[in-house]
């Protein structure tokens, strides 16, 4: 996941919002009966590095203080959406059809816990 990108804390905030916006537009989609794949058009699973450079690219003029910002709510607005599911739901192989083998939960974790736990990793590097 690390890229030529991933070169200062705004850069690694800013992907971690562009991940969770990306997860709650296709929650929200799918949610409300739209069928929306989870990346935007013209990316696949094979692409995200070309993803990651786009978002990468869009952030460049964000401050570190406006990118705090825009990760504390994109994380907090993911939190209501996991409120509003029950385990069974989150953790119940294609209990949604729209999330295909993977369970929804694995969505949500993946671009969180896992996302932040990747960015925590790569801060530290960048400290030393």
């Amino acid at each position: 996941m690390c890229g030529v990108q991933d070169k200062n804390a705004r850069d690694l905030i800013m992907h971690l919002h562009e991940w969770h916006k990306m997860l709650i537009d296709w929650h929200d989609k799918n949610m409300a009966g739209e069928v929306a794949t989870f990346l935007p058009d013209g990316f696949s699973w094979k692409t995200t590095p070309e993803l990651n450079k786009f978002f990468w690219d869009n952030y460049q003029n964000v401050s570190l203080a406006e990118a705090k910002k825009l990760l504390a709510k994109s994380h907090a607005e993911i939190m209501k959406r996991l409120q509003n599911h029950t385990d069974e739901e989150l953790f119940t192989k294609k209990y949604y059809d729209w999330t295909g083998t993977t369970t929804l939960g694995a969505y949500f974790i993946s671009a969180t816990s896992s996302h932040y736990d990747w960015a925590g990793k790569l801060l530290k590097k960048m400290k030393k």
